[in-house]
């Protein structure tokens, strides 16, 4: 049975991780080849996904660092996006636990990359703890923040 985000037919799958999201939101290093993937999409280019946790990731640092409105405001504009919205099963938590035992990763970080996987999706990102996925998923890593001094 062929998942409804995939298709032999299809453009390239995109999953974007938290950090891929707030790297445009918060206008960091890496907000403009977001950009342009959402504008890619937009045209029907590319395909482009995120894992359901991801909001919740979203919602909780915006929360934390502004606030409850600004945490709003920030969930009703990514779901705005042209993203797929992408729910675990049974068969990607059990992805997510096989990554989570193999590599240290948070249990958030390997749901997504679970999703990522499964869906055969190139996962956006730019958290350093996802490169030692590089031969489980393909990454498309964007510039990593730099230590603040």
């Amino acid at each position: 049975m062929r998942n409804e985000i995939e298709s032999a037919e299809a453009p390239k799958l995109y999953l974007f991780d938290t950090s891929a999201i707030l790297a445009l939101t918060d206008q960091e290093e890496g907000a403009e080849e977001v950009e342009q993937l959402l504008q890619r999409a937009e045209a029907a280019q590319c395909r482009l996904a995120a894992c359901s946790i991801t909001l919740m990731e979203l919602y909780y640092v915006a929360l934390q660092e502004k606030g409850e409105d600004e945490a709003a405001r920030l969930v009703a504009l990514v779901k705005a996006w042209p993203l797929r919205w992408v729910y675990p099963d049974e068969k990607t938590l059990l992805q997510a636990g096989r990554l989570k035992a193999s590599y240290r990763l948070s249990v958030a970080d390997a749901l997504i990359a679970a999703v990522a996987k499964l869906h055969q999706a190139t996962l956006v990102h730019k958290d350093p703890e996802l490169a030692a996925l590089a031969g489980e998923v393909e990454l498309l890593t964007l510039p990593l923040k730099k230590p603040q001094a």
